[in-house]
């Protein structure tokens, strides 16, 4: 198999203080927690960006003084968010993609989320995608649900993703596909055979996906964005011992851990 790429997501923009005090608030905080990702075996960080207060926001700044901080010690694939936080604009939602990073999520479907609704049609979807292609930007793929992908290739057949393609498959969000093994096996049977994916599973089944993806040839992500324990009970102090954690199941299957120049070759990401 080849490498394993691990993506750290350290944040998110749902999480508080009050869910647990080992989330980095402040743009420096989030920084640093990506900086220790980086040394434990992170290739790539996915982004969302928080204001002095703690307060999620895509102010592109923001994200750029972020960037600029992490960019002084470590040189790690910057994935942004453009699902930003539930409720913001358009506008708003695709601001950092200005910045040209690496990567951007890009979720080709709308889904329940929870109690709320993220929503993506097909109009907002392509415009998305449109300006990643304008910047150069290669997009993550992230499929909560099964008809993202065929959403997908069809953005693929059109021309406003450039193929290989990149999926990030989202499992266990309440309102979308639940994270079973027999859901992880039909979507990484129905992605075009020249493509790459990752697994994102939420709470309890981040740790059993994990490893399914370690298994079956796939890539991961972990963080505390998609899940706050480190066992039943046991808060995990900060994203570091979950990226730790994976490195050492792939060293017990003989898998060794991609660094961020081997990701970007597996990826096809091109350095600006």
């Amino acid at each position: 198999m080849e490498q394993l790429i691990i993506t750290a997501a350290v944040v998110g923009a749902e999480l508080t203080e009050a869910d647990t005090p080992y989330l980095p608030l402040s743009p420096r905080e989030i920084a640093a927690e990506a900086c220790r990702c980086c040394e434990a075996g992170a290739a790539v960080i996915h982004l969302h960006a928080r204001d002095e207060f703690g307060v999620p926001t895509q102010d592109k700044e923001v994200y750029r003084e972020i960037i600029s901080l992490i960019k002084k010690h470590y040189d790690p694939i910057i994935q942004v968010s453009t699902g930003g936080a539930i409720g913001m604009t358009t506008a708003e939602r695709l601001l950092p993609v200005e910045l040209a990073p690496d990567m951007a999520s890009l979720t080709p479907g709308t889904i329940n989320f929870g109690e709320e609704v993220f929503y993506n049609p097909a109009t907002l979807v392509a415009e998305f995608a449109a300006a990643m292609k304008e910047k150069g930007v290669k997009p993550e793929l992230e499929i909560f649900d099964a008809a993202m992908v065929a959403n997908a290739i069809q953005l693929e057949a059109e021309g406003l993703v450039p193929s290989p393609l990149h999926f990030d498959l989202v499992l266990g969000v309440p309102g979308a596909l639940p994270a079973e093994m027999k859901n992880l096996l039909f979507l990484v049977n129905s992605l075009p055979a020249d493509s790459t994916w990752s697994v994102a599973a939420i709470g309890r089944h981040q740790l059993p996906m994990a490893a399914a993806a370690i298994i079956l040839g796939g890539h991961v992500r972990i963080g505390l964005e998609d899940n706050i324990y480190y066992r039943k009970g046991e808060l995990s102090q900060g994203n570091v011992p979950l990226v730790q954690r994976v490195v050492r199941l792939a060293g017990e299957f003989e898998r060794g851990i991609a660094d961020a120049e081997k990701a970007k070759k597996i990826l096809g990401i091109k350095r600006k």
